[in-house]
């Protein structure tokens, strides 16, 4: 399946539509891929937050110790 590119500029205010390069796909797999490890690490971030604030939820209602970590995670 063939990539395309739209490019507009002030010769070309239409625009004008050009097939990806081998160089042009290249990049584009260079971005996506790092977009993807972008967005897992924000993701695995953010289930590690909510899971830390769970587990600090359930050690207070058993009346147990907080490690630092947890106790961070308590806004009052």
């Amino acid at each position: 399946m063939s990539q395309y590119k739209i490019i507009v500029n002030p010769e070309n205010p239409t625009g004008i539509t050009k097939e990806f390069t081998a160089e042009d796909t290249a990049a584009y797999n260079v971005h996506t891929q790092e977009h993807l490890d972008r967005r897992k690490a924000f993701d695995d971030a953010r289930t590690a937050e909510a899971t830390l604030k769970a587990n600090a939820k359930a050690k207070l209602i058993a009346g147990e110790a907080l490690t630092e970590d947890e106790a961070n995670t308590i806004v009052l």
